[in-house]
């Protein structure tokens, strides 16, 4: 669901609430609860806009856990590196 909410506010922009729980297959209350939990973890913040809530991303979240997944891939192609040398060793 938070996966999906990303790519949501990725494709969309800023949205409200009520327009990101659109067409879930989860509740709006559960949706908020996703948010909240993105926002305690610093990926997405909220500003109040009259009665609605607006989400968007923070880009600088995503660029330090962009560089993490690209450190954690280096670490597994040098694992793989390494098992495939002692495979196909005589």
């Amino acid at each position: 669901t938070r996966l999906q909410l990303v790519a949501r506010l990725v494709r969309g922009g800023p949205q409200s609430s009520s327009g990101l729980a659109a067409g879930m297959a989860v509740t709006r209350q559960a949706v908020s609860k996703h948010l909240r939990t993105l926002e305690k973890a610093g990926i997405a913040r909220s500003r109040r806009f009259g009665r609605e809530r607006i989400w968007e991303l923070r880009p600088a979240s995503l660029d330090e856990a962009q560089i993490y997944l690209q450190e954690i891939s280096a670490q597994w192609d040098l694992a793989i590196a390494r098992l495939r040398a002692f495979v196909e060793e005589d």
